[in-house]
């Protein structure tokens, strides 16, 4: 509307100055050319209102086309939005009553439950009344059959102590008639032997002691012969029963690892509801995991040292990351077993850079690694074959022997102990055909295979590798022997033999495992020596702890010297 005012005011503002211009221009013109002036002027002001009047009627339509859109818009709007609130109140209204149902059942549910919890107290408590009954008529019928036991056993012993009575006065009466007939024999003996008792008695004990001596040598002789016959199969049961007694300890190392943790409310994350939890965790990692009263600890339990370690980083990640559930306890285990073994291959490769030895096969590098998590009697077997593979190098480098295959051979000499093929295998023999795969040198394989005599000795470094893993294993505090036992036991060892008649001097020697012991030659005859060693041996066995077989060599030497004048 105010457009069309502002057209027309243009317009009549144009024409008010278009006269006035005419009318400085033309100045005093004739009448005719006025009226033409007056007459375009009147024309111009009709031409001016129809424009206005047509563009305000097109303002006009165009603002009601809009308002009617705007109200189309708007009526599509609050349609959509009345359609979207009655669609969410129906869901609610079906979610409400889903609820309602689910409630109604787990109402119904529990209350069977607890009738059936009401049903099995009534049982329980009549139960519990019928045993009692049961136990007190037992109770009773016992204690009648006790008094009349009692009763009974009273009579008898009067009975005996009056038997008791009559055999003594019996014995004493034979008593004295056997030493009145002793007398008299030991008197005709004395007038026909012309000897007294005691010289008699002297005599006799002189015969049957050098009699009895003779036979003990002899009975000794023999059960040495029958032990030697039956050794394997005695030294097999010995070892068996020593294992059964002294692995516990081991075992329990071997076996066993501890998770602490900071509180005990982590328990119960673990566990998880129901177990479920912890189920997946033993699936994932195929150990066994153990929550008891222990306070702050786990007991993480498994024979393969390579699963408990990786159930062990594990758990630390999962109680660290808070979350514990089934499908992250098989992402976090998975992640770590990918990086055990990654860190088993760098094990590996460290040390063999260390050790100085090229072009191993890649598995045996891996089983190198692993050695890492393995032990042997308490000894870390990487360090182990780290050592003997150093004393194989220093002893070939002495002997002028191949360096390379000595320290290769005392390197992978345990790798059997690590493998999970045919496990039925000595690990020294399962240890040869590994090497023999991954193509090593026959002296190398050789020497693995015959460190425990299990097969014969062909290459020169093979008696190396055996004295190795010896001193390795032997050396003082190498297994779980602390330096102070150690030379206790030597000492004991010393003391034991010197405590006999007749033993100058003795050496505990080769880790204690040999005794040598030096006798007088004038007091300990050949005889008295061997049987020496027996009595020592089984001395050492009834007062003294050791590990393996002590050898007992009695040396007896005799020197005769004679001066010429």
């Amino acid at each position: 509307m105010s457009s069309t005012i502002y057209i027309v005011l243009a317009a009549v503002l144009s024409l008010v100055v278009g006269i006035v211009v005419g009318r400085l221009l033309a100045g005093k013109a004739n009448q005719g050319h006025e009226a033409e002036a007056k007459a375009r002027a009147q024309q111009l002001l009709a031409d001016a209102e129809q424009q206005a009047t047509r563009t305000r009627d097109e303002r006009i339509q165009q603002s009601k086309d809009k308002f009617r859109t705007l109200k189309q818009e708007w009526e599509q709007e609050s349609r959509r939005q009345k359609q979207a609130l009655e669609q969410e109140l129906t869901d609610r209204r079906a979610t409400v009553v889903e609820q309602e149902q689910a409630i109604k059942k787990l109402t119904d549910t529990t209350q069977r439950q607890l009738e059936q919890i009401q049903r099995k107290e009534t049982e329980l408590d009549a139960t519990r009344e019928r045993i009692e009954a049961q136990s007190q008529a037992q109770r009773e019928k016992l204690e009648a059959q006790e008094e009349k036991r009692r009763a009974t056993l009273e009579t008898q012993l009067a009975k005996l102590q009056q038997r008791e009575e009559e055999v003594e006065t019996e014995l004493e009466e034979t008593r004295h008639h056997l030493n009145e007939q002793l007398q008299q024999v030991q008197a005709k003996l004395e007038t026909i032997s012309g000897l007294t008792a005691a010289e008699a008695r002297e005599q006799l004990v002189e015969s049957l002691k050098n009699e009895a001596q003779i036979q003990a040598s002899s009975y000794i002789k023999d059960v040495v012969a029958q032990a030697k016959l039956s050794a394997t199969k005695d030294a097999k049961k010995v070892v068996l029963e020593t294992i059964q007694r002294t692995a516990a300890e081991h075992a329990i190392e071997n076996c066993v690892s501890v998770f602490n943790i900071e509180s005990d409310d982590v328990k119960g994350k673990i566990i998880g509801r129901e177990g479920r939890n912890i189920r997946a965790l033993e699936a994932a990692t195929g150990v066994e995991i153990i929550v008891d009263d222990t306070p702050e600890a786990i007991i993480i339990s498994g024979f393969d040292p390579v699963r408990r370690e990786v159930a062990r980083l594990s758990l630390h990640l999962l109680v660290k990351d808070g979350r514990i559930h089934p499908a992250r306890i098989e992402e976090i285990v998975a992640k770590t077993r990918k990086n055990i073994d990654e860190e088993i291959v760098e094990i590996g490769e460290k040390t063999i850079i260390d050790l100085g030895i090229h072009g191993l096969h890649p598995e045996l590098i891996k089983m190198v690694g692993r050695m890492r998590f393995r032990s042997s009697y308490g000894q870390n077997l990487l360090q182990h074959s780290r050592e003997v593979a150093n004393l194989c190098a220093t002893m070939a480098a002495e002997l002028g022997l191949n360096v390379k295959h000595a320290k290769r051979a005392g390197l992978l000499h345990d790798i059997g102990k690590v493998s999970t093929e045919e496990p039925e295998l000595p690990h020294a023999i399962l240890g040869m055909e590994l090497a023999k795969k991954y193509k090593e040198h026959p002296d190398v394989v050789n020497a693995i295979g015959a460190h425990h005599d299990e097969m014969e000795m062909t290459a020169m470094i093979s008696p190396l590798v055996q004295a190795c893993d010896a001193i390795s294993g032997s050396r003082p505090g190498a297994r779980r022997e602390m330096m102070e036992s150690y030379i206790k036991r030597l000492k004991q060892l010393e003391e034991t033999a010197v405590s006999f008649d007749g033993v100058l001097q003795c050496y505990a020697i080769q880790a204690g495992r040999e005794l040598r012991v030096m006798v007088n030659a004038d007091n300990v005859s050949d005889e008295r020596a061997q049987e020496l060693s027996y009595e020592i041996s089984q001395k050492i066995e009834k007062e003294m702890q050791y590990p393996g077989q002590i050898k007992i060599t009695v040396i007896r030497e005799m020197r005769a010297v004679a001066y010429a004048k």
